[in-house]
C-alpha cells in the first residue's frame, strides 16, 4: 500500500503542510527582526535534512544513507515539530486533522516501515 498515489499524495502533501506549520510557528514564535529568516531558514533547513539523510532505496539513492530507525526518527522529528507548532498556536481542528492523516498514513505505510526498519 505503500507506493499506491493516493499514500503518495498524502504523504507529499503532509511533508508540505508540516514545512508550512513549522514555518507558520516560527514566525509567530519571535519577535525580532530577523523572525522572517527564522521562518524561512528553520523549514529550509529540516527539508534539506529530509532529502539528504535518507535510507538506502527509498525510493532511490541516499546521498547520505542512515539507519532504518534514525531515518523514522527524522520523520517523527519533523511531524512532531510540526504538530507541536499546531498546538502551540492554538490551531487545534487542525493539529487533530494533521495527526489523523499521520496516523493514517504510517498505518497505511507499514510495508515501508518494515522494509526501513531492516536497512542498519
Amino acid at each position: 500500500m505503500n507506493n499506491h498515489p493516493l499514500n503518495l499524495a498524502l504523504r507529499f502533501i503532509l511533508e508540505w503542510a508540516a514545512l508550512a506549520a513549522i514555518a507558520a510557528g516560527t514566525y509567530q514564535s519571535f519577535n525580532a527582526p530577523w523572525r522572517l529568516f527564522m521562518a524561512i531558514g528553520i523549514p529550509l533547513a529540516l527539508a534539506i535534512m529530509w532529502a539528504v539523510f535518507r535510507v538506502q532505496g527509498d525510493p532511490g539513492p541516499a546521498p547520505v544513507a542512515i539507519p532504518g530507525w534514525a531515518r523514522l526518527l527524522l520523520e517523527g522529528l519533523l511531524f512532531g515539530i510540526a504538530l507541536w507548532m499546531l498546538y502551540r498556536m492554538e490551531y487545534r481542528l487542525l493539529f487533530i486533522f494533521m495527526l489523523s492523516m499521520l496516523l493514517i498514513h504510517y498505518l497505511v505505510s507499514y510495508d515501508r516501515i518494515l522494509k526501513i526498519l531492516e536497512h542498519e
